[in-house]
């Protein structure tokens, strides 16, 4: 397929991009420093402010899906104001350059602990992570009103971090997911794979779901 992806230098976005060219998809890495992307076949470096939702529009224009991995920098001012924006030029260009499918990374904050109970309403979730958290769910509720897109959000673990491939996870809906020692974890390799069948095989339309080990 050919796909572009925004955000693909990022903690999540460069493994995305990695299994996505690993499985022989065309990308188009869309980025603010394509310097940064790695040279390999099959990607394409392209520099882009997501806020400039026309420019967006334009680079998105051709492709059959669009992969968000879109975050702010964790020291911007302001963390929250620039990924909500960043999120609504993202869902308008996508529309505008006539792409029906978009996937999107979520994270764990809006899954639920408890029934009406939300991970980034709990006391202890961290505080440093709590604007961009807020933003993300914001993205999803968005989505859910979104009338048009064919889309798809992937929330991971609590707990993402660099590890191994190994293609055994588990899948689930709204809930945070749980090991037997009440633990919440999967690598960011397996996380792009989680994503990338998503892309390959759509089980999650119009749907939120997340993976764990």
């Amino acid at each position: 397929m050919k796909i572009a992806l925004i955000g693909a230098t990022g903690f999540i976005g460069s493994r995305i991009l990695d299994e996505a060219a690993n499985r022989g998809h065309e990308v188009t890495a869309l980025v603010r420093h394509p310097e940064r992307v790695p040279e390999r076949p099959l990607v394409t470096p392209s520099r882009v402010d997501v806020h400039t939702t026309g420019a967006l529009a334009d680079l998105l224009a051709g492709h059959e899906a669009v992969i968000s991995a879109f975050s702010a920098d964790q020291d911007s001012p302001d963390v929250y104001g620039s990924m909500t924006a960043g999120h609504k030029s993202i869902i308008a260009a996508t529309k505008r350059a006539g792409v029906s499918r978009l996937l999107a990374v979520g994270g764990a904050g809006s899954l639920e602990v408890a029934p009406g109970r939300q991970l980034v309403d709990e006391p202890d979730f961290p505080e440093a992570w709590k604007p961009g958290a807020l933003a993300t769910r914001e993205f999803l509720y968005s989505l859910r009103e979104e009338p048009l897109l064919d889309w798809t959000f992937l929330c991971p673990a609590r707990v993402i971090q660099p590890g191994e491939r190994t293609g055994k996870f588990r899948l689930g809906d709204d809930q945070l997911l749980l090991d037997a020692a009440g633990g919440s974890l999967i690598s960011v390799e397996d996380y792009a794979v989680a994503m990338i069948d998503e892309l390959e095989s759509p089980g999650h339309r119009r749907r939120r779901f997340t993976v764990a080990y």
